[in-house]
């Protein structure tokens, strides 16, 4: 065994999400999506429901959604915003509380009068910090305290407008104060220039960034970014202080005037923050929120929890999905990354490189009108699975799924890759080439044939059919969960006919109040509606139309059903409808079923439900056409009816 070179060691993967683990299954994806379109959604609802739902693997929107507003619930719950005021007054506490003491042993009336100017401070904490502003400190520690309430609510005004600017000026210097002024004088400037769309700001930009660059961690690279940037915090600052009581309010803004010492700082912040709003007007400056924890936050960390509910409120929005144009690509990955770590963002890259591989490998289209459809690719997809489904199930009930498609062997002039159990001729030539273009492609010295280069040559049937599936569509079928069963049973028809039998001739009609002949997209995306009337009078109509079309083919009629007929088709194409059924519209489809018979047709009748009225009337249809009737549940519906197909196909 070799050993493992030194320098190296292995161990389980810590540094994010696994960077090995399987992508989504785009098939299986495409079975939920087909599912819920042939279930009566639209592909767009489907795909939306999906990307909600998410995957085996993958968390969906709805599960991240519901993460952001646990997230922010959280915030609120534990948090209140008087963390700034609790410290000043505990600072001046402090300060007071050093004082006295200092002056209780002296017995000067100098002391005494001290003590009595510390008596008569006013209630208020700003008021109080206010008066003591030229007040002789006799304690240094009591002066050290009160200077301290003077940096501490510069670093919170400036923390509430600047990131990291709080955690920068942990030890201030007077120098740091005057470069702090120095900055904000140039700030505002630069801002009014911009402003009045003076041309040499991006100059002034540049030299306001090379001089005060340290301040900005974010690298704004232009003033546009700058304004965004300071935009987003100041409005956070603004939102956090109408959060507050009107009291809490009015001590904070008093007190800022003594920041640093000076109302210096107060006024330059102000007059930025008004630049601000009116250089951005749509950033949230008068919102505010319920903070009601126990978990005191300063006026810096007040701001950033503003801003992170902002930004928990945009992602909302965006995993929402529910505006126009929205896609999974405007999701701010960034900004998820920082609320819900890093196993949401690989789960919302996920369902967007989902959701980008169903558009780009054309299993969703958009059609016309500009509303989503599955494309023939997706069609050919879904119905390959349902096909596999349907005879795995006819297996198991004693059907086989014969693999070549037809048995006298005539050759079809297509081809497809051999699969185990195929018994057709190889395609010598297309095997051959398929093993040369592999070997090439892999590099290999010499042609080798592998079991995946081989394809075989398809054969078919001399002998055509026509082939008509008549499918209820009537409100019932929707009701007693008979729908997806149905589609699934034609689509799996479908595929079977359009790749097995190519010469065979497949109509879809439908028929609830009138019959109509549809494609298969239109019957996949047919949404099911409160409609009375189950006209089989006017699906065998249409059937024996198609079946006369094609006087050369074996005729076959299939027509799936769970009730009696109860309208008819009048002479002017009016449909008449009634319950119990008329004599009239027993009599006209009883004829369409014996002129059907005239023209050789099997007709195989499959009864969804145990109606003794429908019982009674399908077994007339059968003996009248010498046809039969099966009655499976609707999970072997398409076994029974694939089933039966192939039976008849092997007849010929």
């Amino acid at each position: 065994m070799s050993s493992i070179p030194e320098g190296w060691s292995y161990g389980p993967w810590h540094d994010g999400p696994d960077p090995l683990k399987a992508p989504a299954d785009l098939r299986d994806a495409l079975d939920e999506i087909g599912r819920d379109v042939m279930n009566g959604s639209s592909p767009r609802s489907a795909l939306e429901e999906l990307l909600r739902r998410g995957t085996r693997n993958t968390q969906g929107l709805d599960d991240l959604s519901r993460r952001l507003w646990e997230r922010r619930r959280e915030i609120e719950r534990r948090h209140n915003l008087d963390g700034t005021l609790r410290d000043v007054q505990r600072l001046l506490n402090e300060a007071l509380e050093a004082e006295r003491h200092e002056l209780f042993p002296n017995p000067s009336d100098d002391a005494r009068f001290r003590e009595a100017q510390l008596d008569a401070l006013p209630s208020g904490t700003a008021a109080a910090v206010r008066e003591l502003a030229n007040y002789d400190w006799q304690s240094s520690e009591g002066r050290q305290k009160y200077e301290e309430i003077r940096e501490l609510l510069g670093r919170e005004l400036l923390g509430s407008r600047f990131e990291g600017m709080k955690e920068a000026l942990q030890q201030t210097t007077p120098e740091d104060v005057e470069a702090i002024n120095e900055m904000l004088t140039d700030l505002n400037a630069l801002l009014a220039a911009h402003a009045q769309g003076r041309p040499e700001v991006p100059e002034l930009f540049e030299e306001f960034m090379a001089k005060h660059g340290e301040f900005f961690p974010e690298n704004p690279q232009n003033v546009e970014e700058l304004i965004d940037v300071l935009a987003q915090r100041a409005a956070a600052a603004q939102r956090m202080m109408n959060s507050m009581t009107p009291e809490q309010r009015a001590e904070l803004m008093e007190l800022s005037q003594q920041a640093f010492g000076s109302p210096q700082l107060a006024q330059q912040l102000s007059q930025l923050d008004a630049q601000l709003q009116a250089l951005r007007p749509g950033e949230d400056w008068y919102g505010s929120e319920q903070m009601s924890g126990e978990d005191p936050l300063g006026l810096a960390e007040g701001a950033r929890a503003m801003s992170d509910l902002a930004e928990l409120d945009a992602l909302a929005e965006q995993l929402a999905q529910s505006y126009p144009g929205a896609r999974l690509e405007d999701i701010d990955l960034d900004a998820l990354t920082r609320q819900l770590g890093d196993e949401a963002t690989v789960d919302a890259r996920r369902l967007s490189e989902l959701e980008r591989e169903l558009r780009d490998q054309g299993l969703i289209e958009r059609a016309p009108d500009g509303s989503l459809r599955l494309s023939p690719k997706a069609l050919r997809q879904l119905g390959q699975t349902a096909l596999a489904d349907v005879l795995r199930a006819a297996r198991g009930s004693g059907e086989r799924d014969a693999a070549n498609a037809g048995a006298a062997g005539e050759l079809s002039g297509s081809t497809r890759q051999w699969e185990f159990g195929d018994t057709q001729p190889w395609d010598v030539p297309r095997t051959v080439r398929n093993a040369v273009l592999r070997t090439a492609h892999t590099g290999g010295g010499g042609v080798k044939l592998d079991v995946a280069d081989v394809e075989i040559a398809e054969t078919e049937h001399r002998a055509r059919a026509a082939v008509a599936l008549l499918v209820d569509t009537s409100w019932s079928m929707v009701q007693e969960g008979r729908w997806l069963p149905m589609k699934r049973t034609a689509l799996a028809l479908h595929q079977l006919i359009s790749t097995r039998y190519r010469n065979d001739a497949l109509q879809l009609i439908t028929f609830g109040r009138y019959a109509g002949v549809v494609e298969l997209p239109q019957l996949i995306g047919m949404e099911g509606t409160w409609e009375q009337g189950t006209n089989a009078h006017h699906a065998l109509l249409l059937a024996g139309r198609h079946l006369r079309r094609h006087p050369d083919a074996q005729p076959v009629v299939l027509m799936v059903t769970d009730g009696e007929p109860t309208a008819h088709l009048e002479p002017d194409g009016t449909a008449e409808f009634s319950y119990p059924p008329e004599p009239a519209t027993l009599r006209k489809t009883i004829f369409e079923v014996d002129r059907l018979a005239k023209l050789g047709a099997t007709l195989t009748v499959f009864r969804l439900g145990d109606d003794p009225r429908l019982n009674a009337f399908v077994d007339l249809l059968a003996r009248r056409s010498g046809g039969r009737v099966l009655a499976p549940d609707p999970d072997g519906l398409g076994a029974a009816v694939v089933g039966d197909y192939l039976r008849t196909r092997r007849k010929l």
